[in-house]
């Protein structure tokens, strides 16, 4: 079976959506409680999760920590042109980088966006200027972040 159609298959199953939902809410609900608020034996539970996982749908459970408690009060995203020839390079300078805690490759003029975290504007020229022997930047600082990070819309929800 292809991963796209295992994935569909297991998102078409009414529990295995309400079972997403429950860990997206509290990721560290335990296989018994999530058994219990659905209604399931722990072990079917906990192989439900499994083939979740196995299947991609569930990629890892993630502890969000807050930038600013750990001394990072300056978040800005870097858009970086790069001149012929450097576009691996630019990859490989974010991924080498603690400040930079996402890279995407994208379509038009700039090839990356970056979100970087920063103890001070200060030390942004010190990042930028690594950036500069590849190519291009522009940035832009966060202001404020009216929606913070959220989950997608699940199958059969009503926002999907």
């Amino acid at each position: 079976m292809s991963f796209h159609l295992q994935t569909s298959e297991l998102l078409r199953d009414r529990r295995n959506v309400e079972l997403l939902s429950l860990l997206l809410d509290d990721p560290r609900l335990s296989i018994s409680e999530l058994a219990r608020r659905v209604g399931m034996s722990a072990p079917a539970v906990r192989e439900r999760v499994l083939r979740l996982e196995e299947a991609g749908v569930i990629r890892g459970y993630r502890l969000e920590v807050d930038p600013v408690a750990l001394g990072y009060p300056v978040s800005a995203y870097v858009r970086v042109r790069p001149v012929p020839g450097q576009l691996p390079k630019i990859a490989e300078l974010a991924r080498a980088l603690p400040q930079v805690v996402e890279c995407h490759r994208v379509t038009g003029e700039d090839c990356f966006v970056l979100k970087v975290y920063l103890p001070s504007i200060d030390q942004l020229d010190q990042v930028l200027d690594q950036f500069l022997v590849y190519g291009q930047t522009t940035t832009s600082i966060v202001q404020s972040t009216p929606v913070q990070l959220r989950g997608l819309p699940l199958p059969g929800s009503q926002e999907a």
